[in-house]
C-alpha cells in the first residue's frame, strides 16, 4: 500500500504522549503511532455505523424473510 506524507497539527501534550510511547518502544516512531491511532478510530467509526444500521432492522421481518420459502425447500434437501 502506498503512503503519502501530510502535515498535521497536534497539541503539545498529545505529542508528548506520543513521544513517550515511542521512547518506550511501543511504536517505532511518531508516524506509526499516529497511523495506529487513526486506523483504530476509523475501525470504531465503521463498527458504530454498522451497529446503527443493524439497530434499524426489524427482527421479526428479517426472520420471516430468512424463512420465506424454507418449508418448500426442506423436502428437497438431502438427509445427513
Amino acid at each position: 500500500m502506498s503512503s503519502s506524507k501530510i502535515a498535521i497539527t497536534l497539541e503539545s501534550e498529545m505529542l508528548a504522549e506520543i513521544d513517550a510511547l515511542v521512547k518506550k518502544r511501543v511504536f517505532p516512531n511518531r508516524s506509526r503511532a499516529i497511523q495506529a491511532a487513526i486506523k483504530e478510530k476509523l475501525s470504531r467509526l465503521n463498527q458504530s455505523i454498522l451497529a446503527q444500521e443493524c439497530a434499524k432492522l426489524d427482527p421479526e421481518f428479517e426472520k420471516a424473510l430468512a424463512e420465506e420459502g424454507l418449508t418448500e425447500d426442506l423436502s428437497e434437501w438431502p438427509e445427513y
